[in-house]
């Protein structure tokens, strides 16, 4: 056991404060003592930027909830705690809850094939669904945005010739690899889930499943989440949703699946999401079933090595984040318009651990 996890494990048991709280439809709040440790995360977080290069962190939203109560909470330009904020990727995550949900309703197994649910993907008949959930499908795929716009699949995906049939154009993408043998990040694996669960569900109880399945339940009101022309959610990136309504989705995910004693999410699917997926070639990242895990991988350190080794995000592009501690019953959301690489994970993490009184993690 790492020493920052065993300490944040001595200091939730010795906290008063470590009673197991739901959200409710208005948030419990205890708020945070001013401190110079929050200083510090304000000051990071919230440090003033050129707008005119967009250079610099820009945090729209901040928001940490510890043992289900709301404990800090700052917004910053235009966002409020009532703006439903674009999560771009943490759509993924998104995804693979809600797909967890039909998991635990019997509506698919992870090991069958994705052309079962969605037939246009029947050229490539051995790709499973799991192999989606890992990024691994095998099929090439280029997920550049800013720096090659031209040879991007995604950028093709979204705004020209596929935005009108997201899955069937990333299905139209040939194999490079064995199915199932190598991490390559792609929005087009998420789309195609996202057609899959059409064809689990049909399509009149498609258009309003995340919130009968999942939004509902958790007392999420503020969700919108786009389609393509094709009436598919577009579920790599599109989802939208209030800093404190996607903290909902960290608490279920925090406390593996259990929703106000009932057990929303199998605690299959959270075993399955929260396991590293092992590529045959060495990756930086940790990717887990749609979510990224703080585990050594491949040789290299933690991610995070500030964080406990339990932690797991959903990441999205310009530096949104859902940061999940379960050992320490954390759950941390980030919104925000990054334009450069100027902002760091893993020093959010330490600043604002240190914030809640882990002086000393390292």
């Amino acid at each position: 056991m790492s020493r920052a996890l065993f300490v944040l494990i001595l200091w939730s048991v010795a906290c008063p404060g470590t009673v197991q709280a739901w959200p409710e439809a208005q948030w419990s709040v205890a708020p945070l003592p001013a401190s110079a440790a929050l200083e510090a995360l304000e000051s990071y977080a919230f440090a003033p930027r050129d707008e005119q290069t967009r250079e610099g962190v820009r945090t729209d939203a901040l928001l940490i909830v510890r043992n289900g109560e709301l404990i800090y909470e700052r917004y910053a330009g235009v966002t409020t705690a009532q703006t439903p904020h674009l999560t771009w990727s943490i759509s993924k995550s998104i995804l693979a809850t809600v797909l967890g949900v039909a998991f635990g309703e019997g509506r698919f197994k992870l090991d069958e094939p994705v052309a079962r649910y969605y037939p246009p993907f029947g050229s490539h008949p051995d790709i499973k669904l799991q192999d989606l959930l890992h990024w691994a499908c095998g099929l090439d795929w280029e997920e550049d945005y800013e720096y090659a716009p031209l040879d991007s699949s995604v950028v093709a995906m979204l705004y020209t010739r596929g935005r009108g049939d997201m899955a069937r154009y990333a299905a139209g993408h040939k194999a490079i690899s064995a199915p199932g043998t190598l991490f390559r990040y792609s929005s087009g694996d998420s789309t195609v889930l996202a057609a899959a669960l059409r064809g689990m569900l049909g399509d009149s109880a498609y258009a309003d499943y995340p919130w009968t399945a999942l939004f509902e339940p958790l007392g999420i009101t503020s969700a919108t989440w786009e389609t393509d022309a094709s009436g598919t959610f577009v579920g790599s990136s599109y989802a939208y949703m209030t800093a404190r309504d996607l903290a909902r989705i960290g608490v279920l995910m925090q406390r593996r699946g259990l929703w106000h004693g009932r057990q929303l999410l199998p605690e299959a699917w959270i075993d399955f999401t929260l396991t590293p997926f092992r590529s045959q070639t060495p990756t930086l990242e940790v990717p887990g079933g749609h979510w990224w895990l703080n585990r050594p991988a491949g040789g290299n350190a933690s991610p995070w090595p500030a964080a406990p080794s339990d932690t797991f995000a959903a990441l999205g592009h310009w530096g949104q984040a859902l940061y999940v501690i379960p050992s320490a019953g954390l759950v941390i959301v980030r919104y925000a318009d990054d334009r450069d690489a100027t902002y760091d994970h893993n020093q959010l993490l330490r600043l604002a651990l240190k914030a809640m009184g882990g002086e000393g993690i390292q």
